[in-house]
């Protein structure tokens, strides 16, 4: 009796990792990111920020690199979720540039620095040394296939190169709100000039 009962011992799953532990990984992961950026932040002082021991950090992430990009990865989804709830279908193209701008000014009053942190270039490659795409230029990529389904429904003008102009637009965006953010302009004057300016260059 006593041996099949070490036989299913020795059988049985580890336990599974904890949710709560890790939400609490990610929670201290996100502050100090933002707090300290990528360099100055380490897997101990996530662990110690989260009130868990240091193991605790290597049950969920095999390293720094891979906790960062799961940040980013949170930030991307967030920020998205922002954009789908103010999109609406049928949207002109100046309506969703506009749109994409008010999304990112009111993500970043809601959650200060997360955007410049993830935004880290430098800091996203993994432990082998393969480059993993940046957060702006996913963005931008995204943008490309939207601006794609503008030129399909004569909504924007064609023979654009549509990444290419996507990473554009992204760009233009980006260095638009930090700009405005940081220089305190008037958010609809931001948007306004901005929104007609990329209209002029992709109406049809």
């Amino acid at each position: 009796m006593s041996s099949i009962s070490n036989v299913k011992s020795i059988g049985e799953r580890p336990p599974r990792r904890k949710p709560e532990s890790l939400a609490k990984i990610k929670k201290a992961a996100r502050k100090l990111f933002v707090e300290r950026g990528y360099h100055a932040t380490r897997p101990q002082d996530i662990a110690r920020e989260a009130g868990l021991g240091h193991g605790t950090f290597y049950l969920h992430y095999p390293d720094k690199r891979a906790c960062f990009l799961a940040f980013v990865d949170d930030a991307r989804e967030e920020l998205d979720e922002y954009l789908t709830a103010r999109r609406l279908p049928g949207q002109t193209l100046e309506e969703m540039i506009a749109t994409a701008l008010y999304a990112i000014f009111e993500y970043s009053e809601a959650h200060p620095g997360v955007l410049n942190a993830a935004m880290t270039d430098e800091a996203i490659i993994d432990a082998e040394g393969v480059a993993a795409k940046p957060l702006l230029d996913r963005w931008g990529l995204d943008w490309g296939v939207t601006l794609g389904a503008l030129i399909e429904d004569g909504r924007a003008a064609d023979g654009y190169d549509t990444e290419i102009v996507g990473q554009a637009i992204l760009g233009a965006i980006h260095q638009t709100a930090s700009e405005g953010s940081r220089s305190g302009r008037d958010r609809e004057a931001v948007v306004k000039n901005l929104t007609r300016f990329l209209v002029r260059a992709l109406a049809p």
